[in-house]
């Protein structure tokens, strides 16, 4: 793992050797060169993971699974993760309103994140204007300053929503960022030329229907009525036709067979992005579309119905990978048009409690003095670890999945379970390493049932998921949503 420097004495030695090497075996060279060439792997592998909350140094971890974890990014031809958090020194101050918990980071913790591996992250996410404009674009310097390809937020929505580049030996990747889970105020917008746009973060839009039986949707208008409250009408309640649709308080009824939850992509985010990824798919060999989506289907181990429809879509335009952050659980993998769909890859790094400072908006609401400190919020937030995160070990498992390419067609798809150390003391938990046997088993048998519906078939062999490549999704589909929004 450590990187000792050569000696110029070194140096001088290994130089004689090549020079030998290459005068006795010159001939031999020239005769193989075709056969040499022809040998060159040109498969392209990437390592993709789920949400980075990164507040501690990698680097200063020894331990042989986490050494060994580390190894595997970096031996990939392209190594991504979604960046949650924000590197400032506190000169911007914080929103009214937060994704959760209001992130920021030492911005030289950044370099880490290319110390472990990484080529690429995602920054579209509900964090991105925790502490406004300023602490997004402070963030995008100190990234660019590592190193990183970074991609989903930009002074306007055409800058926000493009897609960014990273040149590799094996091919050219683009990233292209978006969330479905953000403030309002976050979103980035565009500008007809008599005003600036709003700089902000790449947005997946989608709108939510309650479907309700006839008995359900008339109890429901007759109680809104009593009060003064009738709901605004959509179609029906015209001649005649008894009103079978209505939105009150900004929820949108209907009535149905079957009670649940409709959720639709926006048209007019999947037609821009669709757009991004077909001019990205003609300037670079691979396309990655990721996004923060914390919403879920009929439980939080299931997509929504909307993000399965713009996955879609993304692999009709011509992306070669969709990679999902935001639920902090697994969800399951889809292969679809021979293109891998992963619909949660949960968490990397989990280091939300380790943060230095929170504002008043946090304490606050906990019933907290002000002088109170960032532990004191962390033990009175989960009970004392008993309940929220600390308490949910789904939290605290993941995979590092690996995709391989040969050309543009999927030829291998490796799932390397690891552990963010659930029950560790809190300085101790949040920073990955692959997982022991029985966990790893565990882990990749959940990936297996959250799979199970897309027809997607997940082997565990020598410790790692083995993903079929050649599987066909199912006809089932997500007909049910939970949309609710956890929060960090």
């Amino acid at each position: 793992m450590t990187r000792i420097p050569r000696t110029l004495a070194a140096a001088a030695i290994g130089a004689s050797m090549v020079a030998v090497a290459w005068l006795q075996t010159a001939p031999a060279r020239a005769q193989g060169r075709t056969t040499a060439s022809t040998a060159r792997d040109t498969s392209m592998t990437m390592a993709l993971t789920g949400d980075s909350i990164i507040t501690m140094k990698l680097s200063v971890h020894t331990d042989p699974q986490f050494t060994k974890m580390i190894d595997l990014i970096r031996g990939a031809d392209a190594a991504f993760t979604n960046l949650e958090m924000l590197f400032h020194d506190y000169e911007p101050y914080p929103s009214t309103q937060s994704g959760g918990t209001y992130m920021r980071a030492d911005p030289a913790l950044a370099k880490e994140l290319v110390w472990a591996g990484f080529d690429m992250v995602a920054r579209a996410n509900n964090h991105a204007n925790d502490y406004g404009v300023e602490g997004t674009r402070l963030t995008t310097k100190y990234v660019a300053d590592a190193g990183l390809v970074q991609a989903g937020v930009g002074e306007s929505l055409r800058e926000a929503r493009e897609a960014r580049f990273l040149d590799t030996d094996k091919g050219r990747v683009a990233l292209v960022s978006t969330a479905s889970t953000f403030s309002d105020q976050s979103r980035a917008g565009v500008s007809w030329g008599d005003t600036k746009a709003r700089p902000g973060l790449n947005p997946l839009r989608f709108t939510t229907t309650n479907v309700v039986t006839r008995e359900q949707f008339d109890a429901l208008r007759s109680a809104l009525v009593a009060v003064g409250v009738a709901g605004r009408a959509g179609r029906g309640g015209t001649n005649g036709q008894p009103v079978s649709e209505m939105t009150v308080f900004g929820q949108r009824f209907t009535v149905g067979d079957k009670p649940g939850v409709r959720t639709e992509p926006l048209k007019e985010d999947v037609e821009g992005m669709a757009a991004v990824v077909r001019d990205a798919s003609k300037q670079a060999e691979y396309v990655i579309v990721s996004s923060h989506t914390h919403e879920g289907g009929a439980d939080r181990f299931t997509p929504p119905e909307f993000f399965v429809t713009f996955a879609h879509a993304m692999v009709d335009a011509g992306a070669d990978v969709i990679t999902v952050s935001g639920p902090h659980v697994l969800r399951g993998v889809e292969i679809y048009r021979g293109k891998p769909i992963f619909y949660s890859l949960a968490n990397f790094i989990f280091e939300n409690e380790t943060l230095l400072r929170e504002p008043p908006e946090n304490y606050e609401p906990l019933g907290m003095p002000p002088g109170s400190g960032v532990g004191e919020f962390n033990d009175r937030r989960s009970n004392n670890d008993t309940t929220g995160f600390p308490a949910d070990q789904y939290i605290w498992e993941s995979v590092v999945a690996m995709p391989r390419f040969s050309g543009k067609q999927l030829t291998e798809l490796k799932l390397y379970p690891i552990t963010l150390g659930f029950k560790k003391p809190r300085p101790q938990r949040g920073w990955p390493m692959f997982a022991g046997p029985d966990l790893s088993k565990k882990i990749i048998d959940d990936v297996t049932r959250f799979s199970a519906p897309f027809g997607t078939k997940v082997e565990f062999k020598d410790g790692i998921g083995i993903v079929a490549v050649g599987a066909s999704r199912s006809d089932q589909l997500c007909v049910s949503d939970d949309s609710s929004r956890s929060s960090l």
